[in-house]
């Protein structure tokens, strides 16, 4: 008895060593742009230990929910998600009956000992109903199941876009879009949905708000309108710029110090950290995100069955939209659309839920296909 014992022994500590349920390179490339996200939000919030500490918290907190999500295997996951995306669905018509408003926009709900967007959750939500849709049926996808899957993210993506927050109502159409994507469409399918889009788009201009219209054409001409709608844009711009190849050094950026840059520590970071750590610090930042992107996608392609490679494959290309619509923004080729550089930008919820997303990604990892 002794015997099996050590035999059974032997084998769990194997299996843990060989098959650890936290993907450590992932785990190492997520804590190094944490610390870089604290140490640009030192700088940016002018030394506030308040900000700092509650972002930290935040992070623990996520850090927490994503070893606790590691631990669920994607079967579980994949047997909740409906009810997930109901629940998160459900929240937001709260949020349109009695949301909490901010700067003109109802997307925060008050728990009275904390608020939260539950537009965030969607984002994690919304891939994972598309995966788990597309998971018991035939792929690449007919018409009919593609037209499922439209509607399945038009309800969460318009009623976000009521809020208004048409930012987050894109990257949330984004993330199930890259899950349809993924199942293996075929290329002319892809190109007639694209076709239909860009047809919508005169008609979708005309039900804008004026703010959104403003920051479309703002970006084309933004000296047209220099102290106002332009201010965003040029004044990122200049900070970008000012940091040349090297930058100015930590704390010595001038932009957001003597408050010329509007939103520093949150849509408008990414901007500080270009001007203190210079060209050379965005392409080590770039090059730290391709990194975790290409981990994702990396754990994607060794999942075990199309749930689990649809929903990690659509979390890395997420991730990726997200640096890129922040990145674009702030340097003036993209439209102002309120989106945070992940896990850099201060933020509580989008914070929390990027990395709820990966121990999704971990759980995955720890289910992965064995190759022996």
């Amino acid at each position: 008895m002794i015997d099996a014992l050590q035999v059974r022994l032997q084998r769990f500590l194997r299996r843990v060593m060989t098959r650890p349920r936290i993907d450590l390179p992932l785990a190492f490339g997520l804590f190094l742009l944490v610390m870089v996200g604290l140490i640009t939000l030192y700088s940016a919030s002018g030394g506030n230990m308040v900000m700092i500490g509650g972002q930290a918290a935040r992070f623990v907190m996520g850090a927490v929910l994503m070893i606790a999500i590691s631990r669920i295997p994607p079967s579980v996951l994949r047997s909740w998600t409906p009810w997930l995306y109901a629940g998160c669905v459900l929240l937001l018509l709260v949020v349109a009956a009695m949301g909490e408003i901010r700067s003109g926009s109802k997307r925060w709900l008050n728990l009275g000992v904390m608020s939260f967007q539950p537009s965030e959750l969607l984002k994690l939500a919304m891939p994972m109903m598309v995966a788990w849709y597309l998971h018991p049926r035939q792929l690449p996808p007919s018409w009919k199941d593609i037209a499922v899957v439209g509607i399945l993210i038009a309800i969460p993506a318009g009623l976000i876009a009521e809020q208004p927050d048409l930012g987050t109502a894109l990257l949330v159409a984004a993330g199930g879009a890259f899950a349809l994507f993924l199942s293996g469409m075929r290329w002319w399918k892809i190109g007639s949905l694209l076709a239909v889009v860009g047809a919508m788009i005169p008609v979708a201009w005309h039900f804008l708000h004026d703010y959104q219209r403003n920051r479309v054409l703002t970006l084309l001409d933004p000296e047209s309108d220099p102290l106002g709608n332009g201010w965003h844009i040029i004044q990122s711009q200049i900070a970008v710029g000012s940091g040349g190849l090297f930058g100015k050094g930590w704390q010595h950026g001038t932009q957001s110090r003597l408050d010329f840059l509007p939103e520093h520590t949150t849509d408008f970071i990414f901007a500080v950290f270009s001007e203190e750590f210079g060209l050379v610090g965005v392409a080590g930042l770039m090059l730290l995100y391709a990194f975790i992107i290409g981990r994702c996608l990396w754990i994607a392609m060794e999942a075990r069955d199309t749930y689990s490679r649809l929903l990690a494959g659509a979390i890395g290309m997420s991730f990726f939209v997200y640096v890129f619509v922040n990145g674009g923004m702030v340097s003036g080729m993209l439209p102002v659309v309120g989106v945070p550089m992940p896990l850099v930008s201060y933020g509580g919820t989008s914070a929390v839920s990027l990395l709820t997303g990966f121990g999704v990604l971990m759980s995955i990892y720890a289910n992965r296909k064995t190759h022996d």
